[in-house]
């Protein structure tokens, strides 16, 4: 095992994104998040392009959140089941709220139900990692850590949309993604610099998820949907700079793994990108799964 300081090298991961109470974990509240955001779209920001913004990364977090609550009755301990669930809750909110808002300005009227349930696999537009399915739970650590460094890297430029209500759920997001970043950072250490087995099984892992990096590492919102503002020395940033959420989730990534003893692969990409409705053949089971209830009885309530 490594010594106390390389331990608790990735805890630094977690500075300035403290919500300042600790016992709940996982960033949700209870107050609406969109209370008081005018909803209207601001001149100079094209509505489809939010939308395609919108419906992208809701796709991702309902993929996600739907493979984490396959971890129920699975993962290693109660208290681990507990986590990724309310981990897989947050990621329902976030889904909810893009899905809400993509319905307002796609020009469908659409409600979060009808994204979430009537479109079929080539209608989605997730990240092809969010739908592979888990191996074992280092790849669910793997795939979480590399999902929650990027989607982090981004929210956090997102917060700054030009768009009020995607930048009120980024910022709603990140204080939830924070806890998911780390939450994985702490386990890819410990499985990492744990047993020859568990180190053994994070390598194969990070085989498994290094060619789906770099689209995930790509997807990156339209330049529409954001906009500029002044960086605290008065330096102009922009808040969809492709080129810093990548470096900035490549260098989480490098870190956690470095003090865990791991390194991530130099692989191939492979071709194709679910952003554009390519998605493996896992995607299309996950969704019956899924939205088999509500086509059962499409036009029930409760």
């Amino acid at each position: 095992m490594s010594d106390d300081t390389d331990d608790h090298v990735y805890l630094s991961l977690a500075e300035g994104h403290d919500d300042g109470d600790s016992r709940w974990a996982f960033g949700t509240g209870f107050e609406d998040p969109l209370h008081g955001v005018d909803t209207s779209v601001p001149d100079g920001v094209d509505p489809a392009e939010v939308a395609a913004v919108c419906l992208a990364l809701g796709d991702d977090a309902l993929v996600s959140a739907q493979r984490l609550a396959q971890w129920c009755t699975r993962a290693p301990e109660l208290e681990e089941e507990v986590a990724l669930a309310n981990i897989g809750l947050d990621l329902l909110g976030q889904a909810r709220l893009l899905y809400a808002r993509c319905g307002q300005v796609d020009g469908s009227g659409r409600g979060e139900d009808a994204y979430a349930y009537t479109r079929d696999a080539a209608d989605f537009r997730n990240v092809r990692l969010a739908e592979l399915p888990d191996t074992d739970f280092a790849f669910c650590v793997v795939r979480l850590l590399v999902l929650s460094s990027w989607r982090l890297a981004l929210f956090g430029r997102l917060a700054l949309a030009a768009d009020p209500v995607l930048a009120a759920v980024a910022a709603k997001g990140v204080a939830e993604l924070a806890y998911h970043r780390q939450y994985a950072a702490d386990w890819a250490l410990r499985l990492g610099d744990g047993t020859e087995e568990s180190h053994r099984r994070m390598r194969a892992a990070l085989a498994e998820v290094a060619p789906y990096l770099d689209e995930v590492l790509e997807a990156e919102p339209p330049f529409a949907v954001r906009a500029d503002q002044a960086g605290p020395s008065g330096d102009a940033r922009h808040t969809g700079d492709a080129d810093a959420v990548r470096r900035e989730t490549l260098d989480v990534l490098g870190q956690v793994l470095s003090a865990a003893g791991l390194d991530l692969p130099a692989v191939p990409a492979l071709p194709g990108s679910g952003r554009r409705g390519e998605h493996t053949g896992h995607l299309a089971p996950l969704l019956a799964e899924l939205q088999s209830v509500a086509r059962a009885h499409p036009e029930a309530t409760w």
